[in-house]
């Protein structure tokens, strides 16, 4: 039911900044905001049906060094369409999870794995009070929200003092905290019905 949802109001089409994977996303983002509405009242908004720049900054980073990765247990933390999880998978790491609290999400992210012919595995929970060990965690667009990023950093940062490898993909967030370090910077293009621009300047930080 979810799986038909997800492919019944997305597009299969490359990901304008990383080219290589294909991902199922929305053509009319308000169109499916209110599908996604009307299918219910505790339906998230439909973060899972686009390619958003932080997303797409983490993915170019890691297929364009995928050392960073490969052979190394991978977490993608609030994956929404699973995108930077395709592209870790891609990359060469071996097992990738995607999480979300969003099960439209990881429908999203089981299609977009199965379209790009790499293996995801799905979690959905709330991760961040636990402490699982992951080689890396990779982290778009989280610290969209105050209490988001009361909750995201502690996490990552904890993740970061055991050993983990954390980067984090953000076009400056209201709630981006200091104390990164910068890893890369690139211009992203996003779509301007939901950034109200063309392209985002989108840095990838490790968390330390």
């Amino acid at each position: 039911m979810l799986l038909e949802f997800v492919r019944a109001h997305t597009v299969l089409a490359p990901v304008p900044f990383v080219p290589e994977i294909d991902l199922r996303q929305a053509e009319e983002p308000i169109a499916l905001w209110e599908a996604t509405e009307a299918a219910g009242p505790e339906q998230p908004p439909p973060f899972w049906a686009f390619a958003w720049a932080g997303g797409q900054a983490l993915a170019r980073h890691i297929l364009d060094d995928p050392e960073l990765v490969a052979g190394r247990s991978v977490l993608d933390l609030a994956t929404g369409s699973g995108l930077v999880a395709v592209a870790a998978a891609k990359a060469g790491a071996r097992p990738v999870t995607a999480n979300d609290i969003d099960p439209l999400s990881l429908a999203a992210a089981a299609a977009n794995a199965e379209d790009n012919r790499v293996e995801v595995r799905t979690v959905e929970a709330d991760l961040l009070d636990t402490d699982d060990r992951y080689g890396v965690i990779l982290a778009g667009d989280v610290f969209y929200s105050r209490e988001m990023a009361g909750r995201v950093l502690p996490y990552l940062r904890r993740a970061a003092g055991r050993g983990s490898l954390v980067l984090v993909g953000d076009p400056g967030r209201a709630y981006l905290p200091t104390g990164l370090l910068k890893r890369a910077t690139y211009d992203v293009p996003v779509s301007k019905a939901l950034e109200s621009v063309d392209v985002r300047r989108t840095t990838v930080w490790q968390v330390v």
